[in-house]
């Protein structure tokens, strides 16, 4: 896994104003935590943005260097622990790092690719993306980026579950291997609206009878 560096400052400043202004000067505030210690830091907000919404900063082992008193550089591999981002610029606002062993086990979510889709949805069928990302157990040095999903012969009908991902080396997965990542569902057909044929009713015909001949009247009888 290629090594993401950070370059960071030691900060002595760290009220509200203070930190508004080194916002405005490019710098974000964080905060290194170590073995109990906690160490305020500034870092370039640029890179450190690009880092963290590209999806990769948030969970990769990320190695700190340090500019300490003196001109003395340090290095820490650190986990993002936490950030914040403004709500509405969405501008990232601090960070939390977290040093970690690099001989220890860490528990991380890792998103998933698809990097095949599913025969079924040539076939019609709606793919339905329900996990797009697992938590695994390993060593902070053998983090996957991400992990990819071949799902091409997944069927209409059929699901993709946590027990079908492949085995990475060093990689535990502590998702519930029964959870479903993916589902192509049948299409809906929706029914044509029956159109309700009113049978006119007939009208009667009308037929015109022959009424009774009128008698021709008779004539007065001559007295």
């Amino acid at each position: 896994m290629e090594k993401i560096l950070v370059k960071a400052e030691k900060r002595f400043n760290r009220g509200k104003g203070d930190a508004r202004s080194m916002r405005r000067e490019g710098q974000v505030p964080a905060v290194l935590y170590s073995e109990g210690n906690s160490t305020p830091v500034s870092i370039n907000t640029k890179d450190m943005t690009k880092l963290i919404y590209s999806g990769v900063g948030e969970h990769a082992l990320i190695t700190i260097q340090l500019n300490e008193d003196g001109g003395k550089t340090s290095e820490y591999p650190v986990l993002v622990k936490d950030y914040q981002r403004d709500p509405v610029s969405e501008d990232l606002l601090h960070v939390d790092f977290m040093q970690v062993p690099l001989d220890k086990a860490v528990l991380v979510n890792i998103k998933l690719k698809i990097i095949k889709q599913p025969v079924g949805i040539k076939m019609g069928g709606i793919l339905q993306h329900q996990l797009r990302e697992i938590e695994v157990e390993c060593l902070p040095t053998q983090i996957p980026e991400e992990i990819e999903i071949d799902a091409e012969s997944i069927q209409i009908g059929q699901s993709f579950h946590v027990s079908d991902l492949p085995e990475l080396k060093g990689v535990t997965i502590s998702t519930d291997p029964s959870e479903v990542i993916l589902t192509v569902s049948a299409p809906v057909i929706e029914e044509a609206p029956t159109e309700e044929v009113e049978e006119e009713a007939a009208e009667p015909e009308l037929v015109k009878g022959k009424g009774k001949e009128e008698e021709p009247e008779k004539e007065d009888e001559k007295k």
